[in-house]
């Protein structure tokens, strides 16, 4: 691969001189808003699930588990498309005719643990988790709700994403309660209603940036406080229902907003809370419909992300099928392009970076003892799940799928499926965790650390050329999926991963000192990023700072990994970090992005990192005056 670049380019431009050629004719699909290595391993991957999930439809492939057979039927429900045309907004009603049933806070209350089990919008959200105390143990957390635009920073005063995007949302929502059979002039007071409903949740929930500060995360309150929050529905009777017990405490990201619940749940604002949950529900709902209903229902999303094309019924369906039943198709993908001799390999690479890792911090010149010492042991406690799980969750067993012959509609099997996973969801509070639970499929190309529950997950999508494969040096591999790896594990030391122990409790293992000295580090990450132009904007350095940390911390443990190996070739190492990132986006994504986004862009992860390495310097021969140096004292390093 090395061969293949000019290397003169690399002083002026890493990521360009090892991209430019194919970002030069880079076409972005029209059902996209990016394209580039991650999205390219996706869509291969989908065109061959499509493939081998059309002969399962058709009998050529034969289910081999019960989960299997009960997803082929729910496949045939979403690509029947017929059926979804003949039923037309009918599926719809139930809901719709049940929130029309409200006529006060107390109806809504009366039923407020069925309302939520059924899947239908709630003015906060409940959902489990570990107890960031005590990490055994499945917790209750309660939070605030989504809002119609993507951050709280859009309700801005003055804010032009906000000014342009809002009408589109207007607009796309006008349609959609005229296909539900309303009148032009009914759906338009309805979303006005709903948006200045979302306009009073907006200063109360957290932007993303104060989100990604894990910090501020555990505010446990009592069962009354959260139930004191408002006087217009019973709390109380609503969580012990759900959960079947009561809670001595409820974990609260967003302490702020339960504060302010009482003055938005007035009776002044209940027909605007009423229609909020119209707006939510429609717009929700709507892509399990007739094809008028989901290609309005994109519109809004394609502006915010710049895609030109929904995506085609038949990708649609096989979204609506695969997302339902995830972890059956992960299974399925896992075990049949996957295989066991892979996961063993990659298993053992993912253990020789935890070992890189200790020998780095047992070298470690910044930490003291007892905070190097708590470090290896969280890196000795760390799970490590590679591939794809032994077995598929027993929540999909559960999922029974009523066919269009038996009365079933698409929007029907998935509300049922919605109630099946909201009660299992809810039936784990105060019972152990489990550890072994996959948050992803294995058909995702992607990669977490948990730091509830300290351990690395790496699925099979992610797990190919040119992130890995057996054809690449090792060098290219650690470029690749080896800094992927170690990106992972620095996640637990980094400003976030940082505060939870070996077992994934919140707890502070440093020494003062250590803390202090981490602090200092991670500002001068924070300052690296902070305010680098890029689409017409700036980087947030605070929010981007847990992932910016993880990104140095692999790169440069990959590298360690790499000098170890006997074929080792710096060059490849470098080309491939920067291959890794080849992405090219609309500018709508790549701004909505720099708003939300832990990440920073792409390019940037892959320059700025090397530029914090001495050996990229040494490897390409970069000294001052080239565009890509950068002064020994400005090269951030903290893992």
């Amino acid at each position: 691969m090395a061969n293949t670049i000019d290397e003169t380019k690399i002083k002026t431009d890493l990521y360009d001189a090892v991209n430019g050629d194919w970002l030069k004719t880079a076409v972005i699909p029209a059902d996209h808003s990016t394209t580039g290595g991650f999205t390219d391993l996706a869509d291969n991957i989908e065109k061959t699930l499509m493939s081998d999930f059309d002969d399962l439809r058709s009998g050529k492939l034969q289910p081999t588990n019960p989960e299997q057979t009960e997803f082929k039927k729910f496949y045939t429900l979403t690509t029947d498309f017929a059926k979804r045309e003949k039923d037309g907004s009918a599926p719809l009603k139930p809901f719709i005719d049940r929130i029309n049933g409200l006529n006060n806070y107390q109806d809504l209350s009366d039923q407020l643990a069925d309302w939520i089990l059924t899947g239908l919008p709630t003015p906060f959200s409940f959902d489990i988790d570990s107890d960031m105390k005590n990490s055994t143990t499945y917790a209750l957390f309660a939070s605030g709700p989504s809002l119609f635009l993507p951050d709280k920073t859009y309700y801005a005063e003055g804010n032009q994403a906000a000014a342009q995007l809002m009408p589109i949302f207007t607009n796309m929502m006008t349609q959609l309660f005229k296909l539900a059979g309303y009148t032009e002039d009914d759906a338009k007071t309805i979303i006005d209603q709903a948006e200045q409903f979302d306009r009073l949740i907006a200063p109360n929930v957290k932007s993303a940036e104060e989100g990604a500060d894990y910090s501020k995360m555990y505010n446990p309150r009592s069962l009354d406080d959260i139930a004191g929050s408002t006087d217009k529905l019973d709390l109380k009777a609503a969580i012990t229902a759900l959960i079947q017990g009561t809670p001595e405490v409820i974990i609260t990201p967003e302490p702020a907003y339960f504060d302010a619940l009482n003055q938005l749940l007035t009776d002044a604002n209940f027909p605007l809370l009423k229609s909020w949950l119209l707006v939510k529900t429609v717009s929700g709902l709507s892509s399990y419909l007739t094809e008028d209903f989901r290609q309005t229902s994109t519109i809004f999303g394609r502006a915010l992300s710049g895609r030109k094309e929904a995506r085609s019924q038949e990708k649609a369906a096989y979204d609506l099928a695969t997302g339902v039943f995830d972890q059956v198709v992960g299974d399925y993908y896992g075990r049949k392009y996957f295989g066991e001799a892979a996961k063993k390999d990659v298993h053992d690479m993912v253990v020789k970076m935890v070992n890189v890792y200790k020998k780095r911090l047992a070298n470690n010149t910044w930490l003291g003892k007892a905070t190097r010492d708590k470090a290896v042991l969280k890196l000795d406690k760390l799970g490590i799940q590679v591939g794809y799980p032994d077995a598929i969750t027993p929540l999909y067993s559960k999922f029974k799928v009523t066919t269009a012959e038996d009365g079933g509609s698409l929007l029907s099997n998935v509300m049922a499926f919605t109630r099946i996973r909201n009660e299992d969801e809810f039936s784990k509070w105060n019972q152990p965790v489990d550890r072994t639970r996959w948050e992803m499929s294995a058909n995702t190309v992607n990669a977490y650390f948990h730091p509830f529950h300290n351990i690395i997950v790496f699925p099979a999508a992610i797990l190919q050329a040119p992130f890995y494969s057996l054809k690449q040096s090792s060098s290219e591999n650690f470029g690749g999926i080896g800094a992927v790896i170690a990106h992972e594990i620095s996640h637990a030391f980094d400003n976030n991963g940082s505060l939870f122990d070996e077992y994934g409790n919140l707890n502070n293992w440093w020494t003062e000192a250590d803390n202090a000295h981490f602090k200092d580090l991670a500002q001068n990450m924070i300052d690296e990023f902070d305010g680098l132009p890029f689409a017409g904007q700036k980087v947030n350095g605070k929010l981007t700072v847990s992932e910016n940390i993880a990104d140095g911390g692999g790169l440069s443990c990959a590298l360690e990994a790499a000098k170890g190996e006997p074929d080792v070739d710096l060059k490849a190492f470098f080309i491939n970090w920067a291959a890794i990132w080849r992405s090219k986006a609309t500018k709508e994504r790549e701004q909505l992005l720099l708003s939300i986004d832990v990440h920073s862009p792409a390019k940037l992860r892959a320059n700025v990192q090397a530029q914090n390495l001495d050996d990229f310097f040494n490897t390409f021969d970069i000294t001052e005056g080239d565009a890509m140096y950068k002064a020994p004292a400005d090269r951030v390093k903290i893992w």
